[in-house]
């Protein structure tokens, strides 16, 4: 096959495994992972079972993609906020507020932070989430106790109960109907996180 047909046929493929990511993401947003069928999805993406089949062995699977988009973009999120600070303990607070900002998505609080572990299983979301936003607090964190602005301590056990604190805030604002609750949570988060830092 001409180099050039195949390139062409690595496109194609590619663009169908996107689409089949953006409907599986807006569907399982839109109506839960347990409320959608793969012949939804396929019939959304305007692709056939054997098309779905060729990227993603299951349902799960393209979940679990879709999944790890998300929280991929919330760690880009996360570390753009951080990144536009020069202080190390500045860059800690703005990506944790960020954070939780993010979350307040309705399609990342459903599949993120309801579906993820309903679907996957406790286990494997938590390696997932270490794997990409809890890793990054984790060095953040290390910095701080490095430089003094942080109690000498293990970090983490604080990393994981920092984590814990804005995973379960996540999902509280999931359920709240009061726009304040946003700015209530960042306050108690702020004040959270200063009662860390060394004077």
């Amino acid at each position: 096959m001409p180099r050039e047909q195949r390139g062409a046929r690595a496109r194609q493929r590619e663009r169908t495994r996107q689409t089949l990511l953006r409907e599986g993401r807006r569907l399982f947003a839109e109506v839960g992972y347990g409320a959608v069928s793969l012949t939804e999805i396929v019939a959304a993406a305007g692709v056939t079972k054997g098309a779905l089949y060729h990227h993603f062995d299951s349902k799960t699977a393209l979940f679990r993609a879709v999944l790890r988009d998300l929280q991929k973009e919330v760690g880009d999120r996360v570390a753009e906020a951080a990144g536009a600070r020069d202080d190390s303990w500045d860059q800690l607070v703005a990506g944790c507020q960020e954070f939780i900002t993010a979350t307040t998505a309705p399609d990342i609080q459903r599949i993120m932070l309801v579906d993820g572990p309903a679907v996957l299983g406790w286990t494997e979301w938590r390696e997932m989430d270490e794997a990409s936003s809890a890793r990054h607090l984790q060095e953040a964190l290390t910095a701080l106790v490095a430089e003094g602005a942080i109690a000498a301590q293990p970090v983490a056990p604080l990393a994981h109960l920092l984590s814990g604190a804005m995973n379960e805030a996540a999902l509280w604002l999931a359920t709240s109907e009061d726009p304040a609750d946003l700015a209530d949570t960042r306050a108690a988060l702020g004040r959270l996180l200063g009662a860390l830092r060394v004077e």
